[in-house]
């Protein structure tokens, strides 16, 4: 039965097929892809899917910059790499942008999306104190990923420290 079942929404055991369908009235195919997105998508849910599908702030800042700290991590259980970038403004602390790039899954995308959706217009102490939990609730993640959202919280942290070892060096270097 489980056979019949993966047959047909896969596009087979008698119903037609997305190229070339032979007197098909165009519904069959329509409600065979609406019957397989659900399945591929596994239960995610829709914002992890949203953030998945459609990154927000996809990039890359100059590393050498004085007013960007970058923080890369990753998790080598699974194999997620997450660098998070974030641009602050001197005069006021304030985070004025936010960039990421991730290799992983798409749990990992989206929690790197969301948090640098977050820490935009922030202060620094504000940002260190988005903790791991806040963005997989918000993301709904199963427990199996909270992984992902403990690396968007490592990377934020660690762009932090990375500009604030900046702001310390030519202080050093002053004296």
């Amino acid at each position: 039965m489980l056979r019949v079942a993966g047959k047909r929404l896969a596009g087979a055991a008698g119903t037609p097929s997305f190229a070339g369908a032979a007197g098909g009235s165009g519904a069959a195919p329509a409600m065979t892809a609406a019957m397989v997105a659900p399945a591929m998508r596994r239960g995610y849910h829709e914002r992890v899917v949203d953030h998945y599908s459609n990154p927000r702030n996809v990039g890359a800042f100059d590393k050498e910059d004085a007013d960007v700290g970058t923080g890369l991590v990753g998790a080598p259980a699974c194999g997620d790499v997450m660098k998070m970038q974030i641009r602050v403004d001197e005069a006021s602390g304030r985070i004025v942008d936010a960039c990421f790039k991730t290799f992983g899954c798409g749990s990992a995308i989206a929690s790197s999306s969301v948090a640098t959706e977050w820490v935009k217009g922030k202060q620094m102490d504000e940002v260190i104190a988005i903790k791991n939990t806040e963005i997989a609730k918000h993301l709904s993640l199963p427990p199996v990923k909270l992984h992902c959202s403990m690396l968007a919280e490592d990377a934020i942290k660690a762009a932090v420290k990375d500009y604030e070892a900046k702001k310390a060096r030519p202080a050093k270097a002053d004296e």
